[in-house]
């Protein structure tokens, strides 16, 4: 591991405290560092979401297209109109957010299709889905005057919804890179499992690592069916990697759930072929603090993120497994520029005298950065179907991706 180059602040010691307790509550004094990472996140009281749930907490470290103003929202809102035309025009038509960090989407979604699309927003439910009680509580105080004047508006979590039940989009921004993750070593002709336990030396470092045997089946299970082999050449020695079966999970209760409908799914990653390519050899996971990141999860335990790259093939292939047609892959970049983001970005050489033009400028960076093929325009955006008849691809699709 990379010592961090940005000065970190301690562990949260309470936290620490937890996963200790957890460590020595297990037979083997040890926890994957899957459940290591579930806890320095989502803690109900102490994980990094339920303490930095405030906004300025969570941009101190870092940002999402949602934090770049409305456009975001609102280029989304103009795919979620043409779905809902594509069902056949349902009542309701139900949105389901997973994973809405501080409710920003919310608003610029259901603010254009009130103004652009009206007739969609009368049918429009809202459902958030959100893990972390602590950011239900940051979403809800956010969004407490569009809560009580419009109805549709609710918090939900997958139990309470029933399978097979809803007909809309179910979509996320930016959520199944922070789900935990399992990380794999390959080490002597075998495939080992990484566990965090406790150090010996506690006043250097609370946790280390140990290899053992993989804690489930599912592991060495994945790789076979992307048909990756790590213990043999091209891989070297010693490559390690993650593996997202939290993901996987995940896939499978939106499957379930949706009866007819799209699943889009915004984040960063790859293909499992650029994924696991063979000089990737200490895999993606990364830590942010302070809009700066590095490699190591046992610093500032509960005080930084921590989160890995998506492997969408795995995504596409579940979602496959559970009803789901895989119907395109695109880059955000792209999947932007065909829902109308080169006309607001043309409108802005337009004079208007009640804008200066520092404000022009400002507002064009922005947009920009939301499709700069080095940042977020380079985001993953896979989108899968269930039960749609028509062979007409949704307008996100139409400009043919790069790669």
């Amino acid at each position: 591991m990379q010592s961090p180059s940005v000065q970190l602040p301690a562990s949260n010691p309470a936290l620490c405290k937890a996963i200790a307790q957890r460590i020595a509550a297990n037979p083997q004094q040890r926890i994957t560092f899957a459940e290591f990472m579930e806890l320095a996140l989502y803690h109900p009281q102490l994980g990094y979401y339920a303490t930095n749930r405030a906004e300025a907490g969570i941009q101190r470290d870092f940002f999402t297209s949602a934090h770049l103003g409305r456009d975001f929202g609102e280029l989304l809102a103009v795919q979620f109109a043409e779905i809902w035309a594509q069902l056949g025009r349902p009542q309701p038509f139900t949105l389901v957010e997973m994973g809405a960090g501080q409710g920003l989407l919310v608003q610029d979604v259901v603010r254009y299709l009130h103004q652009h699309h009206f007739d969609c927003f009368e049918a429009l439910e809202y459902i958030i889905i959100e893990r972390s009680a602590g950011l239900v509580a940051a979403q809800q105080a956010r969004l407490q005057k569009l809560s009580q004047s419009w109805g549709n508006l609710r918090w939900q979590t997958w139990e309470q919804i029933p399978v097979d039940s809803l007909v809309g989009c179910c979509f996320s921004n930016e959520l199944v890179d922070a789900l935990p993750v399992h990380q794999v070593v390959a080490v002597d002709g075998r495939l080992q499992e990484v566990y965090v336990v406790q150090s010996e030396s506690q006043q250097i470092r609370e946790f280390s690592e140990l290899l053992a045997e993989p804690s489930t089946v599912r592991l060495t299970e994945y790789f076979e069916s992307l048909g990756i082999d790590l213990l043999k050449p091209p891989y070297a020695a010693g490559y390690r990697t993650e593996v997202n079966l939290a993901g996987l999970d995940w896939m499978a209760t939106v499957a379930e759930r949706l009866r007819r409908g799209y699943v889009i799914t915004i984040d960063y990653g790859y293909l499992a072929e650029r994924y696991y390519r063979p000089s990737r050899s200490q895999g993606t996971l990364q830590c942010y603090y302070q809009h700066r990141h590095h490699d190591d999860p046992y610093a500032a335990v509960g005080m930084q993120d921590i989160t890995a790259h998506v492997d969408f093939t795995a995504l596409g292939r579940q979602g496959e497994h559970f009803g789901l047609e895989t119907v395109g892959f695109t880059q955000q970049g792209l999947f932007l520029m065909a829902l109308g983001m080169g006309d607001r970005i043309a409108a802005l050489s337009q004079p208007d005298p009640d804008v200066t033009a520092q404000d022009i400028l400002q507002q064009r960076e922005t947009l920009h950065a939301l499709i700069d093929p080095a940042g977020l325009g380079n985001f993953g955006v896979l989108v899968q179907r269930k039960d749609i008849a028509t062979l007409e691809p949704l307008k996100g699709l139409t400009i043919p991706p790069l790669f």
